[in-house]
């Protein structure tokens, strides 16, 4: 497998596909809104035939560009794409075709990928489609798209939706994996109650008042909580995992999130850790799982580009990822074999 990644800070998609070479498997397309469905258009004629996918965000690879246009080309892959209609409240509507898409990609052991682009309504569209991914042992990663609502497929528009790819890697493993920048607060463990997951909302922790408890807990007031969740985010327990919650805010008594949260849910308080130490572990852990790394495609959640941001980090980052050609964007939401998780990183390496 090669990937090969180009640009045009101005919004060019004729710069951005300058380096790509002909044959392409598959292309995965970031833009910023203004040349979004322009730039989709343009992609299809320039490589008619070849699946793709495009969304509108804020993408990197060896720097971080708030606007323009990134074009990545994987060659040495097989790639079947598709879409998940009607995301906001009948995602099950197109679980066939994605049946059939898995049957025909013919996922071998640790070479599959799905890595998609949601427009909201993220778990639902994420217990939908990994409930058919497992099933074919295909691994997954993604995000929420962070401008406008709109995402493309095969030079085709859609809104409300997700769309996807699903990339077998011909030569060598595809593998997923996730960094969580945070380790939970061993003693500080807390049962959901009174929610409304409509609205992303906990009224209690332990049976007391939610805002009130994570207030006691790190001695704040009620303007600090939003900011707060960038050192202390709340965790939920899944097994022997710990997926992130971000705290979006306050209403009334509890706490609101920017997932859904559920009666019996069992959350930790997470406390931040070192994050030089953390991504290298990353790194190591890429290295130790893959034999030769040919190309990274991660999704990072804005939040963490506002922390890297805040200790000048963000560069340095991307400089350490580039172990091998990488390219990824900043979603409102990060994807990762089923659950839809905050202030996250998930990537797939390819072999």
């Amino acid at each position: 497998m090669r990937q090969i990644v180009g640009k045009s800070l101005s919004g060019d998609i004729k710069e951005a596909v300058s380096p790509i070479e002909a044959g392409p498997s598959f292309l995965m397309m970031y833009s910023d809104a203004e040349h979004f469905e322009d730039n989709v258009q343009k992609l299809a004629k320039l490589f008619p035939g070849v699946p793709s996918i495009g969304l509108p965000g804020e993408f990197y690879n060896t720097c971080y560009s708030s606007s323009g246009v990134g074009v990545t080309a994987f060659y040495g892959v097989r790639a079947v794409t598709g879409v998940m209609r009607h995301a906001s409240f009948a995602p099950v509507t197109d679980i066939a075709s994605l049946k059939k898409n898995c049957a025909a990609i013919g996922a071998g052991v640790d070479d599959t990928v799905c890595i998609d682009a949601c427009t909201g309504n993220d778990a639902c569209v994420l217990t939908t489609m990994y409930s058919v991914l497992k099933h074919y042992g295909i691994h997954e990663t993604g995000g929420t798209v962070s401008l406008g609502s709109k995402i493309a497929a095969d030079g085709v528009i859609h809104d409300d939706c997700a769309v996807y790819v699903l990339m077998r890697n011909l030569s060598g493993k595809a593998k997923v994996f996730r960094e969580n920048l945070y380790r939970a607060v061993s003693d500080k463990r807390f049962v959901a109650s009174r929610t409304d997951p409509s609205k992303y909302y906990v009224g209690e922790l332990n049976g007391r008042p939610a805002k009130l408890v994570y207030e006691q807990l790190l001695g704040i007031g009620d303007s600090q909580v939003t900011e707060q969740t960038m050192k202390n985010p709340l965790g939920r327990i899944v097994g022997k995992d710990i997926y992130i919650v971000s705290i979006s805010g306050t209403l009334g008594d509890g706490l609101t999130f920017y997932r859904e949260v559920n009666d019996s849910d069992v959350l930790t308080l997470l406390e931040l850790k070192d994050i030089r130490t953390i991504v290298k572990q990353t790194i190591e852990n890429i290295h130790s799982e893959m034999d030769r790394i040919s190309g990274i495609v991660s999704v990072n959640c804005v939040f963490r580009h506002n922390l890297f941001d805040e200790k000048n980090y963000l560069q340095e980052y991307l400089d350490l990822m580039n172990i091998a050609p990488h390219c990824g964007f900043f979603g409102y939401g990060e994807h990762y074999n089923g659950q839809f998780v905050n202030q996250t990183m998930s990537c797939v390496a390819f072999e």
